[in-house]
């Protein structure tokens, strides 16, 4: 029993960041319906950048996190101007392939651009393993998985509190409707993605602090989509739940089958979840069909 809920708390606490993570997705899918299919390369180079203001710049860890979001929030306001803006009314295969060109060119310019700078991001605490009752885990993990829910209560109060984010919340619901009603979407939509940027650069990092960094940090994108799609794709609350129950099984996975069906199998548990939730419920946990006029 100890080791099966050391292993869900690990999966819990995993969930987290795998949550923050996942809200960089959530809130520009809300607001515009483009589907970002960069966000594990986001999340890489938000990292990488909070490593070079801290080994490179000599910034330390605040002075190079602020860095890393300011850089972000600039990759993304100019993304959104430059390129996505030109594309409002455009196939959806063309954001598609957008995305996709923008994470290839991040994955081909981080190397060149981080060249010989560390890519760890060690926590200002000490690594030891914490027992809590029966449960042991590691500090770093549950010091990160803290500062995460602290980002995703920010974001959900945003959202429902704030004149900014129910502002998004009228774009998600009919873009037509609230730009009738004066609702700058161009603005709002730059304001998305200027959040997704911060996010990727928090999640990103928070990954750094328990997994080590590297360009690696790239394929948590792909842990991501899974949660995304379960909790309903526009749902905050459903992603998480969603990255809570995805962060719970690939831990219980991993301990309890790879031993016996091969190292890896936790990573393709949560897509074998996916496949069933998809058939039974095809839009997400807590998603819900779009309402259609007739």
């Amino acid at each position: 029993m100890t080791y099966f809920l050391s292993l869900l708390a690990d999966g819990v606490l995993s969930g987290a960041i795998y949550g923050v993570i996942a809200l960089a997705f959530v809130v520009v899918y809300k607001a515009s319906r483009v589907v970002n299919f960069a966000l594990g390369e986001w999340a890489m180079f938000g990292s990488r950048l909070t490593a070079a203001g801290w080994h490179g710049a000599g910034l330390g860890l605040a002075c190079g996190l602020a860095a890393a979001m300011a850089g972000m929030v600039a990759l993304a306001l100019v993304f959104n101007r430059l390129v996505l803006a030109r594309l409002i009314g455009r196939p959806l295969i063309a954001l598609v392939m957008v995305t996709l060109g923008l994470g290839a060119l991040m994955r081909g310019l981080a190397p060149v651009l981080f060249a010989g700078i560390p890519a760890e991001i060690p926590l200002p605490i000490p690594v030891a393993m914490l027992e809590l009752g029966v449960l042991v885990v590691a500090t770093d993990k549950l010091a990160a998985a803290c500062i995460a829910a602290i980002c995703i209560a920010a974001v959900a109060w945003f959202f429902q509190a704030s004149r900014t984010g129910l502002a998004m919340r009228a774009i998600a619901d009919d873009a037509g409707a609230a730009m009738a009603a004066g609702i700058d979407i161009r603005r709002h939509y730059g304001i998305a993605w200027a959040m997704a940027g911060l996010l990727c650069v928090i999640g990103g990092t928070l990954w750094t602090f328990v997994t080590g960094g590297g360009f690696g940090v790239a394929l948590v994108g792909l842990k991501v989509f899974p949660i995304v799609i379960l909790g309903g794709l526009a749902n905050v609350p459903g992603c998480i739940l969603s990255a809570i129950l995805i962060g719970a099984l690939e831990a219980l996975a991993t301990g309890y089958l790879d031993p016996h069906l091969g190292g890896g199998f936790g990573g393709v548990a949560s897509y074998l979840v996916l496949i069933a939730v998809l058939i039974l419920r095809p839009h997400g946990l807590l998603g819900r069909p779009a309402a259609e006029r007739v």
